[in-house]
């Protein structure tokens, strides 16, 4: 039947309407910014960077591999890799972005920046109010505002967060147990070849 779509959807909206009265169920809306609904644990609006520590900058897990910035469809993220290197939450040199800055004004919340991310250094942020007068400048966020602390991300995301964690935790384990055979097998060698006796020197036949 023609406009039968139509009429089912108002049949709902009336339902609401009228249950509205009598139970909170039915409740489908809030009263928008006095009152607010929590958003779930899977919501995703804009990037952050997260970061190990008290320290944002020194703890940023960023390496500035910039796969995020080759891989992002619109083209918002921009990055500029250091110079020099600094020990990562593992203790293994890497480099760091100097500059790390976000179009939150192009960005559309795909995620692919998330995904490709192999240091579990981007995610996404659940805050949505971002508005403001300056179009240009006030939408473009640097690493500074970016910056989120993995408190944060087990806050917004803790499901997600644990599992982080506990990988990151596994594979700084496994580097570790690495680093440790390796000065015992250093340590061995060099204990062994100083209880070698070194052998002298063939003397010359005299003429």
């Amino acid at each position: 039947m023609l406009g039968e779509a139509i009429l089912k959807g108002l049949a709902v909206t009336a339902k609401n309407f009228a249950g509205s009265f009598v139970s909170e169920e039915r409740m489908t809306t809030v009263q928008y910014p006095e009152e607010r609904i929590a958003p779930i644990e899977n919501t995703r609006d804009f990037p952050v960077l997260i970061y190990d520590g008290a320290d944002p900058m020194a703890g940023l897990r960023c390496v500035a591999c910039q796969i995020c910035e080759k891989e992002c469809p619109p083209k918002c993220i921009y990055i500029t890799k250091s110079a020099d290197k600094k020990p990562d939450y593992v203790g293994k040199p890497q480099f760091y972005p100097t500059r790390f800055d976000i179009d939150i004004s192009v960005c559309m919340s795909c995620q692919i920046c998330v995904e490709v991310c192999p240091f579990e250094a981007i995610k996404m942020d659940t805050e949505f109010e971002l508005s403001t007068t300056d179009r240009f400048g006030g939408l473009l966020f640097d690493r500074e505002q970016l910056a989120k602390s993995n408190e944060y991300y087990h806050s917004i995301h803790p499901t997600e967060a644990a599992e982080v964690d506990a990988r990151l935790a596994e594979e700084k384990a496994k580097t570790e147990a690495k680093a440790k055979a390796a000065a015992e097998a250093a340590a061995a060698k060099a204990a062994t070849a100083a209880a070698t006796p070194k052998e002298a020197p063939a003397k010359e036949p005299l003429p």
